[in-house]
């Protein structure tokens, strides 16, 4: 059977960008902006991303794209048996991630109904009790867990072209659009621009080990990075494509979301005068408090909360991708079924995540609820590490491949390909060792 390809240049350009956008950019990267200080940390962000990010979303899109297979089977085919680990690896933190980002991705459609619906309270103190009921409650949670996920299966089960890459060419587009209406109506509120000078302004005297693991966590959860996606996308590329240009498209694309995440958070949090250091609340009790008071507000809020869920199936649907083409390929399984048996083993991992926020908080895995552990691991363990192991590989047993695979057989210039061996052979796996250790024992 053939394989799949990418339609055009723009549908994977949006697809991989939209697997980069998602949650991470616009729910999580103000908040740990207001949480890690503002500025230095949006600095550190951009820097990552701009030297770590760009050479390892290159890396992952053309391994990928050199196997022409799922992260388990490019590693077999480029490497052999002995580094079939790292694509099992991809393969279950991506498995693992969409567990818990499901349960919010549920909070987000949760939201939005009762956005529309005007059942959602303007006061901030019922609204952080109206958070609290929601993550707290059984069934509620669940059942939105389970029509987001139901959503994201349906997406994949189209298939590359017919699935993903035709919903993220509406998607992506819808998605900047929205932002921007978003962004304008925040950073012109009354005291907005105090926010918008918190959130850009660095004070490098804040910089710690623990800022600099923050942004790189960051940076490898809006990346997609260390978790199989982008080696799945890459699986689909055509032989012709321009991987650097299409890889600092995406990164650009998801620093921008980033940016324009924190304008239009942080300016409206200050402009009403509440905390920027809210954490994960600052989304679901913060902002609906902001809207509140705002003109229109109503109305801005949906439209919030549908970005928030375009951005959340934009990045789920490269999450259940990765799982589905490994079952897909290896074992001859039809896309319907894999997805369908995906969708059954991630649900039950997110019914224990949803729980133990609030109706079992007994279900505690090293003193975090089952949620935090599975996030902690991904953020601090599975992620980083991925990325380390898929440097060392490229960098020092596959450089030349890579290179060909990047510069198309010499037919398009690379002029960095020196300062990307040097990244993946050394900076990346060190600077990702030192930080994961410094994490792990925080």
């Amino acid at each position: 059977m053939q394989r799949e390809q990418w339609g055009s240049r723009f549908g994977f350009i949006m697809a991989a960008a939209g697997s980069a956008v998602g949650l991470g950019n616009i729910w999580k990267f103000p908040y740990l902006a207001g949480t890690e200080g503002g500025g230095a940390f949006v600095a550190l962000y951009l820097i990552i991303m701009a030297t770590m990010g760009v050479a390892l979303i290159m890396t992952e899109i053309a391994l990928g794209r050199r196997a022409k297979a799922n992260p388990v089977g490019t590693f077999l085919k480029l490497g052999g048996k002995r580094w079939t680990g790292v694509g099992i690896l991809a393969v279950f933190t991506g498995t693992i991630i969409l567990s818990y980002y499901s349960v919010v991705g549920g909070w987000t459609i949760a939201y939005l109904v009762k956005s529309i619906f005007g059942t959602l309270s303007a006061a901030p103190e019922e609204l952080g009790t109206q958070f609290g009921g929601l993550v707290g409650g059984v069934a509620e949670p669940i059942i939105y867990t389970a029509a987001f996920l139901g959503l994201t299966t349906a997406i994949v089960v189209a298939g590359v072209t017919d699935g993903i890459e035709r919903s993220v060419k509406f998607l992506m587009p819808l998605l900047f659009i929205l932002l921007m209406i978003l962004v304008i109506r925040s950073v012109t509120l009354p005291g907005a621009m105090e926010g918008v000078k918190f959130f850009l302004q660095p004070n490098w005297a804040d910089v710690d080990v623990g800022m600099v693991g923050a942004a790189l966590g960051m940076a490898f959860f809006s990346l997609s990075l260390g978790m199989g996606a982008m080696i799945t996308y890459g699986s689909y590329l055509n032989p012709e494509a321009n991987i650097p240009n299409a890889s600092w498209w995406v990164v650009t694309l998801a620093c921008l979301v980033a940016l324009l995440g924190g304008l239009l958070v942080l300016p409206a949090v200050f402009a009403f005068g509440m905390d920027p250091g809210a954490g994960p609340g600052l989304t679901f009790i913060t902002l609906p408090a902001v809207f509140g008071e705002m003109f229109a507000g109503w109305f801005f809020q949906i439209l919030f909360f549908a970005m928030l869920l375009i951005a959340a199936l934009t990045s789920s649907i490269s999450l259940l991708a990765i799982p589905v083409a490994f079952f897909a390929e290896q074992y001859g399984v039809s896309r319907r079924v894999t997805a369908a048996g995906a969708f059954i083993v991630i649900f039950l991992l997110a019914i224990p995540c949803s729980l133990s926020l609030g109706a079992m908080p007994e279900l505690k895995v090293m003193g975090f609820t089952f949620f935090d552990f599975l996030s902690e691991t991904v953020d601090r363990l599975l992620m980083p590490l991925g990325g380390a192991l898929t440097a060392v590989f490229a960098g020092w047993f596959l450089f030349g491949k890579l290179s060909e695979e990047l510069t198309n057989n010499g037919t398009i210039p690379c002029a960095y390909l020196g300062a990307v061996k040097v990244l993946l052979r050394y900076a990346a796996p060190l600077g990702i060792g030192y930080i994961m250790y410094n994490s792990l024992i925080g």
